[in-house]
C-alpha cells in the first residue's frame, strides 16, 4: 500500500468518525451536563477529520508532523469526552462502544503515524 492510498483511507474514515460523532450529539439528553459535554466532543471529534486534511497539505515533513500533533491533540480529547460520558453516565458503555473503539485505534493509527515521521524527519538530518 502507497502512502497516498493510506492517506485517502484516513481521510475517509476521519470523515465517518466525524459523522459518528454528530449523530452521537443528536443522541443525547437534553440535560445541561449533557449538551455541554456534548460540545465538547462535537468540537474535538469533528475536528480530528479537518486537521488530517490540514496535514496532507503540509509543505513540509516538519509541518506534517507539527499539524499531525494537533491531530493526536484532538483525537485523545475525543476519547476523554467519550469516557467522561461513559463515566458520568449520560450514555450507557453499549451506547458509546463503536465510537468508542473506533476513537481508540485512530489515536493508535495517527500517534504511530505521527511517531514514524518523526524518526524519519531526523534520519534524514
Amino acid at each position: 500500500m502507497d502512502y497516498r492510498y493510506k492517506a485517502d483511507q484516513l481521510k475517509a474514515r476521519s470523515k465517518q468518525f466525524a459523522i459518528a460523532i454528530v449523530n452521537l450529539f443528536r443522541e443525547l439528553p437534553r440535560t445541561d451536563e449533557a449538551r455541554i459535554l456534548g460540545k465538547q466532543l462535537l468540537r474535538s471529534g469533528t475536528s480530528v477529520a479537518a486537521n488530517y486534511r490540514a496535514a496532507c497539505r503540509a509543505r513540509s515533513k516538519a509541518e506534517f508532523i507539527a499539524k499531525l500533533g494537533v491531530v493526536v491533540e484532538e483525537i485523545d480529547e475525543s476519547v476523554f469526552w467519550i469516557e467522561l460520558l461513559a463515566g458520568c453516565r449520560i450514555l450507557t458503555p453499549l451506547q458509546l462502544k463503536n465510537v468508542q473503539v473506533e476513537a481508540n485505534e485512530l489515536l493508535a493509527i495517527f500517534a504511530a503515524s505521527r511517531h514514524t515521521a518523526k524518526r524519519s524527519l531526523k534520519l534524514n538530518d
